[in-house]
């Protein structure tokens, strides 16, 4: 049929086409797929109380903060409001967030942009 140099070049097509797959589109990932602000900066994030009298002072302001809450859910209960919509369109007024495809860019590495500009093969140099 073939012969041994039929074998010997599809034998390396299924090596070497997976890793040029690989190497073609898993190089420099950082710089493509990057979303600036993505992660929170330590002064933006949460910090655990670990000494037992910054835990009673985050244990009291959630206390605090819990029946500010529920005051606020009773008075409105009692003026006939709903609570639940109200309550998240208040906190979504406060906080709202960014539109995901504005605060995305992409990044294209130099090495993507010379291969687009010497085609499918170029990697094989």
């Amino acid at each position: 049929m073939g012969g041994p140099n039929l074998e010997v070049f599809k034998f390396g097509m299924y090596i070497m086409f997976p890793i040029g797959i690989m190497y073609y589109f898993g190089t420099n990932l950082d710089s493509r797929f990057s979303v600036p602000d993505f992660w929170p900066k330590e002064d933006q994030s949460h910090r655990i109380p670990f000494e037992r009298d910054e835990i009673k002072e985050e244990l009291e302001r959630l206390k605090q903060r819990r029946l500010a809450r529920r005051a606020q859910r009773i008075e409105m209960e009692h003026e006939g409001k709903d609570t639940e919509v109200t309550m998240n369109r208040e906190q979504q007024a406060e906080h709202p967030r960014p539109e995901p495809l504005e605060a995305t860019h992409m990044e294209e590495p130099g090495k993507s942009q010379i291969a687009r500009q010497k085609g499918w093969g170029s990697w094989f140099r």
